[in-house]
């Protein structure tokens, strides 16, 4: 029996190919959070890379096969909770933070709830903030400090009860890190496609060599001058410091109503329409 309907019916199937790599991410995040509780602190530090990796891979396939759906940008947000918000505060409570008691939940606590904050407003920011700036650290590097950190403390043998206040710190500054109006580089202005030089290729390979030397050390060094990178670019681009360039609503207005010199180069992106269903690499 035919339908009887002119409207065409549509397809409710769910694209395989970038919720793999999703899917794949949620995995990574998961198996963290269960080797914190078995006390692998190490493998579960290096899960989380993994889920990066994978978070990474997921939009850009999906914009390379015209993939993109909204079941996809949400499944995407709910992976993104648990491999950078979830298992991030539970593994840093897990090695670090337990024996302080009520101290150490709470930290843990608001790296969580600020990651899932950060992943909310960057949902409703999408198609309106300038995409060569992320406001806040974005979750995935969040998530990467706090791993690599573990990842140095435990392959090194670090006495955590000497550091543990110390991991209590960091762990809630980087939580109000992603929460903060504070502006990173997102590189999404970078031509992946455009032709370089070879000495850029050789340059590449080195930073390969040098990272796989010691990557605990080296990913999480990187990452600390990449957190600590945010306060700096917004304190030289601005005279005075105020409250509203550390946090709150009124910078991002201010931002997208009347952009600054910085701000006012062309996005030559063609594919910024349809990134914002799938694309939450700088979630």
């Amino acid at each position: 029996m035919q339908n009887s309907s002119n409207h065409p019916v549509k397809n409710k199937g769910i694209y395989l190919l970038p919720n793999l790599f999703t899917t794949a991410g949620l995995f990574s995040g998961f198996y963290a959070v269960i080797s914190s509780m078995n006390g692998h602190f190490e493998s579960a530090a290096i899960a989380i890379f993994i889920a990066m990796i994978c978070d990474g891979l997921d939009g850009r396939v999906a914009r390379l096969t015209n993939t993109q759906s909204d079941f996809g940008a949400e499944y995407d947000s709910m992976a993104d909770m648990v491999s950078f918000g979830m298992a991030p505060a539970l593994l840093v409570y897990n090695w670090a933070l337990q024996d302080l008691g009520k101290i150490g939940w709470l930290a843990s606590f608001i790296y969580c709830a600020c990651a899932a904050l950060r992943l909310a407003r960057f949902n409703t920011q999408v198609g309106v903030a300038d995409k060569r700036f992320f406001q806040g650290l974005a979750s995935p590097a969040a998530a990467a400090l706090i791993a690599g950190s573990i990842w140095s403390g435990s392959k090194y043998g670090i006495d955590t009860t000497n550091i543990n206040y110390i991991a209590a710190i960091i762990t809630t500054l980087t939580g109000l890190l992603m929460v903060s109006n504070f502006r990173y580089h997102s590189f999404k202005d970078v031509d992946w496609r455009s032709k370089v030089n070879f000495v850029v290729m050789l340059m590449l390979v080195g930073v390969f060599v040098i990272i796989s030397v010691e990557p605990a050390i080296i990913l999480c060094l990187g990452f600390y001058i990449y957190a600590l990178s945010g306060p700096i670019i917004t304190i030289k681009r601005i005279k005075k410091l105020k409250v509203e360039h550390i946090v709150g609503d009124e910078l991002n207005k201010q931002d997208t109503q009347q952009p600054s010199s910085i701000d006012n180069a062309p996005n030559t992106n063609s594919t910024d329409s349809n990134k914002s269903t799938k694309d939450k690499t700088g979630s």
